[in-house]
C-alpha cells in the first residue's frame, strides 16, 4: 500500500527485455533505499513494483507483460523520469489517501492551463472507470494522490498546486500525455459487496437504480 504522496523523482537508468517482459532499472534521486530490502515493493508511476536488485542509488524491478499491456510502463525510456514511493508503514503519515498500486486504466490529458501559481489539468478516464470518479473524491495519477475539482462523463478536472508541480511527473504533462489512473479503492469495494449474492452468480448487473432502491438508498 502506498499514501500517493511521491517522495522522489526518479529516471530510467536501462530497459533489459526479457522473454517478452522487461527489467527496468531505475535512478531514485533523493528518495532514501537504506530502508528497502529485496522483495519490498516501490511504486513507479503508480505502480507497484517489487524491488528485486538494490545499489547504491538504484534499483532493478521486472514488469510483466500484464503490466506492460495495461499501464504507461512500456513507453518508458532511457532517461524518462519517474514517480517513486517506498510502501507505507504503520508509523507512515497517510499524507494523501490509501492507494494500492494496482492501475485500473491509462488517461490522457485533454487540457492544461495556467490559474494563478497552480495549474489546472482536464484528463479524460477510460468509460468504465467514470462511475468511480467523484467531485472532491481521490484519484491517483501517475501515483499521485490528487483530488477531483469537477467531473463530467469520463473527464475530470484537478488543480495541481506549485509544490506537486516541483515533485513530480505533472509539471511535464501536455495535452495528450497518457497517465496511469487508479480510482478510490473503497468506491470499487463498495460497488462489489452491493451486488450482494449476484457478485458470487456472475449474473449481477452492476450498481442500478433497482439495486440501490432495495438497498434503501433511494
Amino acid at each position: 500500500m502506498f499514501t500517493g504522496i511521491i517522495q522522489a523523482l526518479g529516471s530510467i537508468e536501462r530497459l533489459e527485455p526479457r522473454g517478452g517482459d522487461v527489467r527496468l532499472g531505475i535512478a531514485t534521486g533523493k528518495l532514501d533505499l537504506v530502508t528497502v530490502g529485496i522483495g519490498d515493493s516501490i511504486a513507479v508511476n503508480g505502480v507497484c513494483l517489487t524491488a528485486i536488485e538494490l545499489g547504491a542509488g538504484r534499483f532493478a524491478a521486472d514488469v510483466s507483460r500484464e503490466t506492460l499491456s495495461l499501464t504507461t510502463l512500456g513507453d518508458l525510456r532511457p532517461g524518462s523520469p519517474v514517480n517513486l514511493e517506498k510502501a507505507l508503514t504503520l508509523s507512515t503519515p497517510l499524507g494523501g489517501h490509501l492507494v494500492s498500486g494496482h492501475v485500473d486504466g491509462v488517461g490522457r490529458v485533454l487540457d492544461r492551463h495556467d490559474d494563478a501559481r497552480s495549474v489546472r489539468l482536464s484528463i479524460e478516464a477510460p468509460a468504465v472507470l467514470a462511475r468511480y470518479i467523484a467531485a472532491k473524491g481521490s484519484i491517483a495519477v501517475d501515483g499521485t494522490s490528487l483530488t477531483v475539482n469537477r467531473v463530467q462523463g469520463g473527464q475530470f478536472e484537478l488543480n495541481i498546486v506549485p509544490h506537486t508541480l516541483e515533485e513530480t511527473l505533472i509539471a511535464g504533462y501536455r495535452g495528450g500525455t497518457r497517465v496511469n489512473l487508479e480510482v478510490d479503492l473503497i468506491a470499487r469495494y463498495l460497488e462489489r459487496l452491493l451486488l450482494g449474492s449476484g457478485a458470487a452468480d456472475g449474473n449481477g448487473a452492476g450498481v442500478t437504480q433497482a439495486l440501490l432502491q432495495w438497498h434503501g438508498f433511494i
